[in-house]
């Protein structure tokens, strides 16, 4: 028992007392076995084979030493219920204080997501004013026979759009992937701002073909 005394006095986690247990049931199952052997010793002491006072002093040091290593092993695991209970308060009581820290940068980020909201509604306001300039142009170059005057709006919006996009996280929520395919639809062939109809798009105004026959 000294050595696992020893290393029993120095446990303070769940995992160190959950090492000497280990080791004092290994010695447990011993002293069990051994008994059964002192048993059988003391049987035959009884019928004259051996010294049967040596004998049973033996085995009731024996149960002695079963009655020890329980006790130590009952006293170690509620050690290690006590040191897990406390590790699970100090673990929740870090992640609280994680959350806290990832709460304050959610609030840095709603708010310069709102300024980027603001600062895009800018920008789609102007652009929306000279495209409408624009287009009131062409309709007085065309009228004018002057239709090489014209400016192409969805030449210049391609121009504009053009260029790589970042990809979206692969654990994005579904609220994040429809915000994501909104902002996307505003820079897309077909999106919100294109006054193209999308790609398959039925054309207005279009009639279905007469079948023959």
């Amino acid at each position: 028992m000294t050595p696992h005394a020893e290393a029993l006095g120095r446990a303070r986690t769940a995992a160190d007392l959950a090492a000497v247990i280990a080791l004092l049931d290994t010695d447990l199952s011993e002293a069990v076995a051994s008994r059964q052997d002192l048993k059988q010793a003391e049987d035959r002491a009884i019928f004259g084979d051996g010294d049967l006072a040596a004998a049973r002093a033996a085995l009731d040091d024996c149960n002695d030493t079963i009655a020890i290593l329980e006790r130590a092993i009952a006293a170690a695991g509620d050690r290690r219920a006590i040191a897990a209970q406390a590790e699970a308060r100090a673990d929740i009581e870090a992640l609280s204080e994680e959350i806290e820290g990832k709460a304050a940068l959610l609030g840095a980020r709603w708010r310069a997501a709102r300024r980027l909201v603001e600062e895009l509604r800018e920008e789609l306001f102007g652009a929306d004013a000279l495209s409408r300039a624009i287009a009131t142009a062409n309709g007085l170059f065309d009228a004018a026979g002057l239709p090489s005057r014209k400016v192409s709006l969805a030449a210049a919006r391609r121009a504009a759009m053009a260029g790589s996009r970042a990809a979206a996280p692969s654990r994005l929520s579904r609220a994040g992937l429809a915000a994501d395919r909104l902002l996307l639809s505003l820079i897309s062939s077909g999106g919100a701002l294109d006054a193209r109809p999308g790609l398959r798009a039925p054309v207005a105004g279009a009639t279905k073909k007469p079948k023959r026959g």
